[in-house]
């Protein structure tokens, strides 16, 4: 009899969908999200908020809850608001009035005309009692008043020569074109008057030393007006940062030393007297107007009535100097 023969039957397994795994991650992703947004937005509470403002805030959120100042109703802002004041400041009084802003004057006091009760007098006057208990006067000292008053007329006086020199300038059909190559400001030194290049005008040829015809009347137009000034006058020369060529045998720092004295030869032949010269310099391209060091506004002279109220005994008057 034939065997039989072996059958063997393989099945095979379907694949089904994976077990469920849960949510977790959602909340994971949930958790980052919200301490991400929360991150933010305190970063821009600290960038909108004042120091006052954090500070309410996190004594809002101290666990003591009780507030630090001993104003308003003792709540943790001390009666105030954040919005209180139109800066978003915390602030426990209303804005000063023009009565509150009033400055003292020399002599009284800070009640006022406390000082002058009894003396029948301003000026820096205050009341006191001598050994005898008769009432005595103390009198700010000379000096002080000298300089005080010595600052006062100087500054009148830098006044009207920028006016005088803006009337001057306008005045004059050749210069009115030229009247923004004219700086007028105040710096610790004095006045000072900065005469500069722009693309259509350069007071000076590239590398050169002598002046153009026009840049020559605004010198003269500005030592004219500075002549009948007592103050010491510096001058000083500047550049651009473009370095001259290899082998010239110049720099930028003879350059503007150069153009500083020439400047002076000029507002000395206008009529400001050459004692009255303190300084002559040149500073290159070390002291730029502008960031750009290629920029022809850097090419400039700067011509300074240096203060002199320190010395009250010689001061400008408050007139102002005749236009040419």
């Amino acid at each position: 009899m034939a065997e039989q023969p072996v059958i063997i039957i393989r099945r095979k397994k379907k694949g089904g969908h994976p077990a469920h795994h849960g949510g977790a991650w959602k909340v994971a992703y949930a958790d980052f999200v919200t301490a991400m947004m929360s991150f933010f937005l305190l970063l821009w509470l600290l960038n909108v908020t004042t120091s006052a403002q954090r500070k309410g805030i996190a004594d809002y959120f101290s666990p003591a809850g009780i507030s630090k100042s001993e104003s308003g109703a003792g709540g943790v802002f001390g009666g105030l608001s954040i919005s209180s004041t139109e800066g978003g400041e915390i602030s426990d009084r209303s804005p000063p009035s023009a009565q509150d802003a009033t400055i003292p004057t020399v002599g009284q006091g800070e009640e006022g005309d406390e000082d002058t009760k009894g003396n029948g007098q301003g000026g820096g006057g205050k009341a006191a009692k001598d050994k005898n208990g008769t009432t005595s006067t103390e009198t700010v000292p000379k000096e002080a008043l000298s300089i005080a008053a010595a600052m006062k007329q100087e500054e009148e006086a830098f006044k009207a020569a920028e006016q005088t020199l803006k009337q001057a300038i306008m005045a004059s059909p050749e210069l009115q074109s030229f009247a923004n190559q004219i700086i007028v400001d105040r710096t610790p030194e004095g006045l000072r008057i900065q005469i500069i290049d722009r693309d259509k005008f350069s007071m000076f040829p590239s590398g050169g030393a002598i002046p153009y015809e026009r840049a020559r009347d605004l010198l003269l137009l500005v030592g004219k007006i500075i002549a009948r000034m007592p103050n010491k006058i510096s001058v000083t020369g500047h550049t651009d940062g473009l370095p001259f060529t290899i082998g010239s045998g110049r720099d930028n720092w003879s350059l503007s030393t150069e153009r500083a004295n020439t400047s002076r030869e000029y507002l000395v032949k206008a009529g400001v007297p050459d004692q009255n010269i303190a300084r002559v310099s040149g500073l290159a391209d070390r002291d730029p107007l502008v960031a750009d060091p290629k920029d022809p506004r850097n090419r400039r002279i700067s011509i300074v009535l240096l203060r002199q109220s320190l010395n009250p005994v010689s001061v400008p008057t408050a007139e102002s100097p005749s236009a040419p």
